[in-house]
């Protein structure tokens, strides 16, 4: 049985100024910090007397590495960074007043769900971030001898589920799996039964103890 923890980052400073995230880089609040070592403290909990190592993998962007750091801490292991599991990046808007984006956006159409790029210069489009989320999460998933905690964010989350449950890119054009920040996602693989199984999606019952 292999799990994986996907965290999304707690509380963030772009988020408090009403800012674009993307890849547009911010560290945690005060908020946050706090968020980040409750959810260091439920992952303990979760893993007591669980025999099998795991492994720490975040995105590069501030916000997710300072999680992990406390992550690790808890856990008494290394986290290691990878540019892959960044949310998705909002080219020019990032960083700039939501206000801004929101004049500017225009919504993907039905049929061009993947590879709509919209008017925001630089910005991704859906493919582009399943693809490499997907990338980083099939390594992941191919190492069987450890379980994982993943930290990324909210719009990258769904993607990290999508690879888990062996959803195909060309299939992931209307999935959308809601979170909070702070929240824990469990993804769980049966080695008897072969299912893989979303045991919880954005709990966050730890923040509120």
């Amino acid at each position: 049985m292999q799990d994986i923890y996907v965290v999304s980052h707690p509380h963030a400073e772009h988020t408090e100024r009403d800012l674009v995230g993307g890849w547009f880089d911010s560290d945690l609040t005060a908020r946050g910090r706090r968020d980040a070592f409750r959810v260091a403290e439920e992952l303990v909990r979760r893993r007591d007397g669980v025999a099998r190592p795991i492994r720490i993998t975040t995105s590069d962007l501030a916000r997710c590495v300072e999680t992990a750091r406390i992550i690790g801490a808890a856990l008494g292991i290394p986290a290691s960074a990878d540019e892959r599991l960044r949310e998705i990046g909002f080219g020019e808007a990032g960083g700039r007043p939501n206000a801004w984006l929101a004049r500017r956006q225009v919504p993907a159409p039905d049929h061009d769900r993947l590879d709509h790029r919209g008017p925001i210069a630089g910005a991704e489009t859906r493919r582009e971030v399943a693809t490499r989320v997907g990338a980083c999460v099939g390594e992941l998933m191919a190492d069987a001898d450890h379980d994982h905690v993943v930290v990324t964010h909210g719009y990258a989350l769904t993607f990290v589920i999508t690879t888990w449950m062996m959803i195909p890119v060309d299939a992931a054009g209307f999935a959308s799996f809601a979170t909070e920040p702070g929240a824990i996602t469990h993804l769980r693989h049966d080695d008897y039964w072969r299912n893989r199984t979303l045991v919880d999606l954005a709990d966050t019952s730890h923040l509120r103890a």
